[in-house]
């Protein structure tokens, strides 16, 4: 071996273990915050596992208890559909609709997009009590609806039927600034030669948007489709604090579900059998999301 190659072999070595020490920080954040609460998480959801107290391994009678004698868990799981199913064809609708509204011709659309983003960026504790203040018996909509209109609107957050409908006006009203966005980033970088293509053969209007525009933009709403699933899987914040999950139990989501039985009912295997359940529903509703992709998603090659 030459002395030069082994300057580079020394060389090599010490950037090696110089690159280790930076990333040893992050390493160790990533051990301590994720991997480990991840196999921990695995580990409890097979074991009887008190806040206090001893630990008994139980197999997977925490998954079946929950499938078969959990009385909140099926509720739990049927309101984090109901609040799916509303909640992002809605989001991703109403965003893509605000951004080819707010186009290049619109006056001020800068200002607009940025008061369309005000709620993402507010903190959602915050979003949350205006909204519990709006929708009590006291609040402006049914002040509003006595004095100009003489009727009295329902307690929206105590009823059975309004209170999610409410939820999910509230978590699209805080949502939909950030897809907005990234639909019209998307539609800044369309090829102007291909709409001026799709002009003269004809295309306009209602035709141009559904023809050229959305099938262009494709990856953008799938990728917006598919992170907006996921957040609304995972909600909480909203029914947490608007309706504690009520009435009863007609707004409480599957992640409130482990909360409370991590929480307030002191099961923490409980709760992790929930979680890795709610990670299984994810991982197959993504699954199911990317090998659609390919009948409607169109990339440019």
């Amino acid at each position: 071996m030459t002395t030069n190659a082994r300057r580079r072999g020394s060389l090599a070595k010490a950037e090696g273990r110089q690159a280790l020490g930076f990333a040893t920080p992050a390493l160790a954040g990533l051990a301590v915050f994720t991997v480990v609460p991840v196999v921990l998480s695995i580990v409890m959801s097979f074991f009887d596992w008190p806040t206090f107290g001893e630990k008994t391994f139980i197999g997977i009678d925490n998954y079946i208890r929950l499938f078969t004698s959990s009385p909140d868990f099926w509720p739990a799981l049927r309101n984090t559909a109901v609040f799916t199913i509303l909640y992002v064809p809605l989001n991703v609708a109403l965003s893509l609709v605000l951004a080819m509204a707010l186009g290049p011709r619109i006056r001020g659309r800068g200002a607009l997009r940025v008061l369309f983003f005000v709620p993402v960026v507010t903190p959602m504790v915050a979003n949350v009590l205006v909204w519990k203040m709006l929708l009590q018996p006291q609040g402006l909509f049914n002040g509003v609806s006595e004095t100009w209109f003489g009727t009295t609107l329902p307690n929206f957050l105590a009823d059975p039927q309004w209170a999610m409908i409410m939820v999910v006006v509230m978590s699209v009203w805080q949502g939909v600034g950030y897809n907005m966005l990234i639909f019209s980033a998307a539609l800044e970088q369309l090829p102007e030669s291909v709409m001026e293509a799709a002009r003269i053969d004809g295309a306009s209007g209602l035709r141009m948007q559904l023809s050229v525009v959305i099938p262009m933009i494709s990856p953008a709403i799938f990728f917006a489709t598919i992170m907006t699933m996921i957040t609304a899987l995972q909600v909480f914040v909203q029914p947490q604090l608007l309706t504690g999950g009520g009435p009863g139990n007609a707004t409480q989501p599957l992640v409130q579900f482990i909360y409370n039985q991590g929480f307030k009912f002191q099961e923490l295997g409980l709760a992790a059998a929930g979680a890795w359940i709610l990670f299984a529903l994810i991982i197959v509703i993504t699954a199911l999301q990317f090998g659609a992709q390919k009948k409607w998603v169109h990339y440019e090659h």
